[in-house]
């Protein structure tokens, strides 16, 4: 593609010849000839001279350079519309493989793509132009949208509902069941049946080995535009709200709510029942066991405000020269008693002198 067709397309002002061929995208320290690269920080600029890419995508106002390039008010941004274009995902043929197998009453759209050793049960909906991978179940009477992607090995189980532009990668499991167990009289477990839905709402990404179990009742949701991580559990009858962020090896315990635009960082822990706010943000290893209000940023266990974690940090990072200033106290301390003892029995001989003195 040539440059000039890549600022137009990605809406960049072109400085310099425009006629040259980009045949990738390649990072600054690995570009070669044909390659666009990008550099967002100006302090990276005298690197690009250095660097054999053919041109370079670069802030509105940089420095000056010597190559080619597209100017963007934010370079990162274009940058990743430009990974977009050159690498569009594979479009597999339409049709079911002849070693999946396909029960005669689902219904697929006439250009759904079903992938080798895949199972589509019995009462599913599939919609127009939706890429079901190799090895992937899809249980009874599940619904599924347009434009959905799920990679190998994904399993979605009976009755989910999932909309359109969804993303399901390797390993994830939809709408297991909930963890749910009571004690009769003699202390066995009784399990409770897990008889609800998932329901992930449209253009959600779910990352690999990704667990999200059904509800015992009603339904765990998913909402628009949310995405989550790798290797995350969200347990039974959860909502996590739209356009939200979920990062790897997080654990969502039963009945949490999760506002909109909420950010949990990796290995963020939420008890049983807690709600937390719109625009929140969760620091990474936090664990939150109370309600959180909307727009504050959260750090530690458990989770508190986080400048109060940070004061917290700062006075248990002091405590090494606290215990060195009271030992300090303690030895002056125990030196000034030593000399009042001194002075004091001084004092008493000296009486007991005067007092057995010749009369």
């Amino acid at each position: 593609m040539q440059l000039k067709e890549l600022a137009e397309k990605l809406q960049c002002r072109l400085v310099g010849n425009g006629e040259i061929e980009v045949h990738r995208l390649a990072p600054l320290c690995e570009a070669s000839e044909g390659d666009l690269t990008v550099v967002v920080n100006a302090r990276d600029l005298p690197k690009l001279e250095a660097s054999r890419a053919s041109a370079v995508i670069v802030g509105e106002g940089s420095p000056p350079w010597s190559k080619p390039a597209l100017l963007a008010n934010d370079p990162h941004l274009v940058f990743v519309h430009a990974l977009r274009l050159f690498s569009a995902p594979d479009h597999p043929m339409p049709g079911a493989h002849p070693s999946s197998i396909v029960q005669e009453d689902a219904q697929l759209a006439e250009d759904v793509a079903i992938g080798p050793l895949s199972v589509v049960e019995a009462g599913v909906t599939i919609g127009p132009r939706s890429i079901v991978g190799a090895q992937v179940y899809i249980g009874k009477g599940c619904r599924i949208g347009a434009d959905c992607r799920f990679y190998p090995q994904v399993m979605i189980r009976d009755g989910v509902e999932i909309g359109d532009r969804v993303i399901i990668h390797s390993g994830a499991v939809i709408g297991s069941d909930g963890f749910g167990y009571l004690k009769d009289r003699q202390g066995a477990r009784i399990k409770v049946p897990q008889i609800g839905r998932v329901i992930l709402e449209d253009d959600v990404e779910i990352g690999a080995n990704v667990t999200i179990d059904r509800a015992t009742m009603g339904a765990t949701r998913i909402k628009r535009g949310t995405k989550i991580d790798n290797l995350v559990q969200i347990a039974h009858n959860v909502v996590v709200g739209a356009d939200t962020v979920i990062a790897a090896m997080s654990g969502i315990s039963g009945s949490v709510e999760i506002g909109d635009r909420v950010t949990l960082a990796g290995q963020v822990g939420i008890a049983d029942h807690v709600k937390i706010g719109d625009d929140v943000t969760v620091g990474a290893q936090a664990g939150v066991t109370k309600s959180l209000p909307p727009g504050g940023a959260f750090l530690g266990f458990p989770a508190v405000p986080h400048l109060e974690f940070k004061r917290s940090v700062a006075a248990i990072n002091r405590i090494p020269q606290l215990l060195m200033a009271i030992k300090r106290i303690e030895a002056r301390l125990a030196s000034l008693e030593g000399t009042m003892r001194k002075r004091q029995e001084e004092a008493q001989t000296s009486q007991s002198a005067s007092e057995g003195g010749p009369k």
